[in-house]
């Protein structure tokens, strides 16, 4: 089942705590593109983190193919990555697919393109972030080129393995080799913010607070 390499469980775990934006500014400390634009939570309040299955899909061409079988590839906890080209026309999700993904366990399903069929999904708690919702099938109009290569979602390169979280603000990419300095930086960030929330609270200046705990130095790119 395995196709790439797997990340400590507990690593995983420490992502699923964090908000979409503490990741995002982790990855900008250290030049990583990981901000997926455009893709929004068709489950209000969903939050996961996961490594992506990834899946290449093109339009049907003189040889068609179908959307293909790939459940089989996806561990429990790991996410389903669909690259559809930001097409919004078609979907290649829908309830049949919900119902099994959430029987084998997977934290969710993320599509550069749309889903169907979200009144199921909602009922099933079932996580998914996609560009848009709409019912016509994909069927003879896409097809499932490729399993876990290189894909991209939003213009964000996702490679598989690589980790993928999302919560309401969005998804965000984080590349597998990146996974344990992301999660330091997160933490080394939230530290020093609660320090200056704290000051604040306790009725502090808020310019004086972010100087004493050195609040513009979080925002600074580190050195490789």
């Amino acid at each position: 089942m395995d196709s790439f390499p797997r990340l400590d469980p507990a690593i995983v775990a420490a992502f699923r705590n964090l908000p979409s934006s503490a990741i995002s500014d982790a990855l900008d400390r250290q030049g990583i593109e990981g901000a997926v634009e455009g893709l929004r939570p068709m489950l209000a309040g969903a939050r996961m983190a996961g490594q992506a299955v990834t899946l290449a899909y093109l339009p049907v061409g003189t040889r068609r193919g179908t959307m293909g079988d790939f459940l089989h590839l996806a561990a429990p906890g790991d996410v389903l990555a669909l690259d559809m080209r930001g097409r919004t026309d078609c979907t290649a999700w829908g309830n049949i697919l919900t119902e099994a993904a959430k029987r084998a366990g997977l934290s969710g399903t993320v599509i550069d393109g749309a889903n169907r069929d979200i009144g199921e999904s909602r009922a099933l708690g079932y996580p998914i972030w996609s560009r848009a919702h709409f019912m016509r099938t994909g069927k003879d109009r896409w097809q499932l080129e490729a399993t876990n290569v290189p894909i991209a979602l939003g213009g964000i390169r996702v490679e598989a393995g690589d980790l993928i979280c999302a919560d309401d603000g969005g998804v965000v990419v984080v590349p597998r080799e990146a996974a344990v300095p992301t999660l330091e930086i997160v933490q080394r960030i939230g530290a020093k913010e609660a320090l200056i929330q704290d000051a604040v609270r306790g009725g502090a200046e808020l310019a004086e607070a972010r100087a004493a705990h050195g609040y513009f130095a979080l925002q600074e790119r580190e050195r490789r």
